[in-house]
């Protein structure tokens, strides 16, 4: 074993305490190299200088120039603090779960008269409650349309629940009750609301014996319009809690399954709640080479539940050494006990072998695309004749509607596919409408100005979006930026403007080079191209919208959110404000002669 050139461990050792804490491992750039948590800190680094290490601990251990130490009070601690730390810093050597996305809840406002369903995704700040986690965002709407046709409690935004003066579409098609203009009395619709609640949590037997008394009863007195509209919710519920119901369970749990082949790996992971399968979730860590499948789960469970709301039973396919320690941490965090479970029988056992397929496919079908990328881009290099195979590209594009809204995208692309962390768009200003080459010009700058600042990897490929003309601007550009070191290539249409007919324009060719349509170079270069395109139009769609949608107001200097409140509330919307004189206008508090003039001159001097 190569001994570390900077590092004394020796000496380092004899200072240690025998305490539960953290260490950090840093190489002679001050770049942290791994990070670990240890009930015994003497103990646990010392072991990291025996000879009997594999190759992986052997590379780590020969680069460390210092360890850094945090001594906390017990090992539940240290796994809290260990945790938050690899997160932030992201080592080499830990394993590392990429999954920054907030998780989308179910949102009940309860300080109104009439509460209001909506979907919620990220800090969770309302006084109203919260239901979820759920999966994914498609989950979260199947569950507000479900619930709209079960209970009709609006789910409209405030703004225009109150200022409604007639029932909306919603009414008309039964998925709300139009409190909003009175039309369900307030206890009507808490038993609404109550309702929608009780499914939210899972109690659906208890809503079916509600709703079951409610129909007898209106029976009973005649109102047979009511009885039927009870019988129907009745049996739409039965119906949901077919479809929901998880046969054996009726808390909440999660199932989380590995799949694990060489330095790729899986986690399924399948949310129940309340009985009812929410969906399931696929993860794909990083995987540091030679990493035991026991210590990438429990790295897993550590970061993933630490800062989320947790089940009361987790189920695994494989058995961990942390598990006591990890329930409780787990439970302090819920403030209640958290159960996690590998060896299970019957149901259990089934949803758990259900959920280790589900892994093992999901992990061969990531293997098979990465396979397929490989060829594309072996491919690749063989069509263009570049001297290795490109380990990132990058694709601009240009969008616009006759010039309104220019906006320009950059998209990349390594090994394995689109690499959306790195997409970048480009609000363009100050260029003459729908000229394209000035609006790339601008994006290119604004780039590549940061890869001359080493902020930005710089690409092996860039594709353009055009031909000949289009290309030779980028190649000025990038020479003024003193950009070089990159493969520049124009993607044109081509004859008639048929896809598969491309044309691919490199520097220094007079003539194109034109793929087979069946070519897996031109496939991938389709794919790029047609992703820049995608990702342009998006963006340029949504700045289009939201400049057409401001306010007059918001286009005025000097008129800030309190002064366009205080407009609108003392005129009573923008049409009235409209036909207001400079001295109605002038009269407002805060609002003087010469601001009243270039409001009204805002209404009156279009066109």
């Amino acid at each position: 074993m190569t001994e570390p050139l900077f590092f004394d461990h020796n000496a380092f050792l004899k200072t240690l305490t025998s305490r539960p804490g953290v260490y950090r491992m840093i190489n002679t750039s001050g770049s942290v190299l791994y990070v670990g948590k240890a009930k015994n800190l003497k103990k646990r680094v010392a072991s990291y200088f025996t000879r009997s290490l594999n190759r992986r601990i052997q590379l780590m251990v020969a680069q460390i120039a210092q360890i850094e130490i945090i001594v906390t009070h017990t090992e539940a601690e240290a796994l809290l603090l260990e945790n938050n730390l690899i997160k932030s810093l992201k080592p080499k050597y830990n394993v590392l779960l990429r999954d920054d996305k907030s998780y989308p809840y179910i949102y009940l406002s309860m300080d109104e008269t009439f509460p209001a369903l909506s979907f919620r995704r990220g800090a969770r700040r309302g006084k109203g409650r919260y239901f979820g986690p759920y999966p994914s965002a498609g989950s979260t709407r199947e569950t507000l349309q479900v619930l709209q046709k079960l209970f009709p409690v609006r789910q409209c935004e405030e703004s225009f629940f109150r200022n409604r003066s007639r029932p909306c579409l919603q009414y008309q098609i039964k998925r709300c009750s139009a409190p909003c203009v009175g039309l369900i009395s307030t206890e009507d619709y808490s038993n609404d609301v109550q309702h929608a609640m009780l499914f939210l949590e899972g109690k659906t037997n208890q809503v079916i014996d509600d709703l079951v008394w409610r129909m007898e009863q209106a029976s009973n007195t005649l109102a047979f319009e009511q009885a039927a509209l009870h019988r129907d919710q009745i049996k739409h519920l039965r119906r949901v809690q077919e479809r929901q119901y998880v046969s054996g369970e009726s808390g909440d749990l999660d199932i989380v399954a590995l799949a694990k082949t060489g330095g790729s790996a899986c986690i399924q992971v399948f949310y129940i709640r309340a009985g009812r399968n929410l969906g399931n979730k696929s993860f794909y860590p990083s995987v540091p080479q030679q990493a035991s499948e026991q210590d990438f789960l429990s790295a897993f469970i550590s970061q993933y539940y630490l800062d989320k709301p947790v089940p009361n039973e987790i189920l695994l396919n494989r058995q961990l050494k942390e598990t006591l320690l990890l329930e409780e941490v787990l439970g302090q965090q819920a403030k209640r006990r958290v159960r996690i479970s590998c060896k299970v029988r019957g149901e259990r056992a089934r949803w758990v072998k259900m959920a280790q397929g589900n892994a093992d496919l999901a992990l061969q079908a990531r293997i098979t695309a990465r396979t397929d990328m490989e060829g594309r881009l072996q491919a690749l290099q063989q069509a263009l004749m570049l001297q290795a195979i490109p380990e990132r590209m990058e694709c601009f594009d240009i969008s616009h509607t006759r010039g309104e809204s220019t906006v320009a995208s950059c998209v990349v692309f390594n090994e394995q596919g689109p690499l959306k962390s790195d997409y970048r768009r480009f609000n363009i200003e100050g260029i003459t409408p729908g000229d394209d080459y000035a609006a790339m010009a601008q994006a290119l700058e604004r780039r590549y100005r940061r890869i001359k600042k080493g902020e930005v990897a710089l690409p092996d490929l860039l594709f353009i979006d055009g031909g000949k003309g289009q290309m030779s601007a980028v190649h000025e550009r990038l020479q003024d930026l003193g950009i070089s070191g990159l493969t520049l290539v124009g993607v044109a249409k081509g004859v008639d403007r048929k896809v598969g007919m491309e044309q691919l324009f490199l520097l220094g060719r007079k003539a194109p080079i034109i793929l087979p349509a069946d070519s897996s170079a031109l496939h991938l270069i389709q794919q790029i191209r047609d992703e820049a395109h995608r990702f342009a139009i998006t963006a340029h769609r949504q700045r289009r919208s939201k400049t057409r949608n401001r306010s007059v107001l918001e286009q005025i200097p000097g008129i800030g959110p309190k002064r366009r409140q205080r407009l609108m509330k003392q005129f009573g919307g923008l049409q009235e404000l409209s036909r207001a004189g400079i001295e109605d206008i002038s009269s407002v508090e805060g609002i003087s002669k010469t601001l009243a003039e270039q409001i009204y001159h805002a209404f009156h001097d279009k066109g």
